[in-house]
């Protein structure tokens, strides 16, 4: 039998090399997520890519983080192919945030002279 304290050790070590691995799965696909989107819709100024790269980041982590949580997808953590897996899905949950901020901000700019009636006749139309 083991000795108690050798084991738990042992455990915390591996518990600690797996929730650094999950942080470091979704870093890498928070930053390759922001990467592309920059890249294939480059922002027109500074303001527009700290507004980009801080929605791509926190889509990423968030959407990831909630994805891992819906599918129940914890096991991956506990391995190297699943931590690739996991950072995949950090990625792919990154890249519609800042498409989707940026299409946001265009409307608002477009439209900030309307009133709130304005606005939503235009939502009613559109839904």
């Amino acid at each position: 039998m083991p000795e108690p304290t050798s084991s738990s050790v042992a455990g915390a070590a591996a518990a600690y090399n797996a929730i650094n691995g999950s942080a470091l799965a979704a870093a890498s696909g928070a930053t390759l997520a922001a990467v592309v989107t920059m890249l294939m819709t480059p922002p027109r100024t500074t303001r527009e890519w700290a507004v980009g790269l801080i929605s791509t980041v926190v889509s990423s982590i968030g959407g990831g983080a909630f994805t891992v949580e819906y599918f129940q997808f914890h096991h991956w953590a506990f391995s190297t192919l699943g931590l690739c897996a996991m950072g995949g899905l950090m990625f792919a949950c990154g890249l519609p945030g800042w498409a989707l901020v940026r299409w946001i901000f265009n409307y608002i700019d477009k439209n900030r002279d309307a009133s709130i009636d304005d606005i939503a006749k235009n939502a009613k139309e559109l839904l």
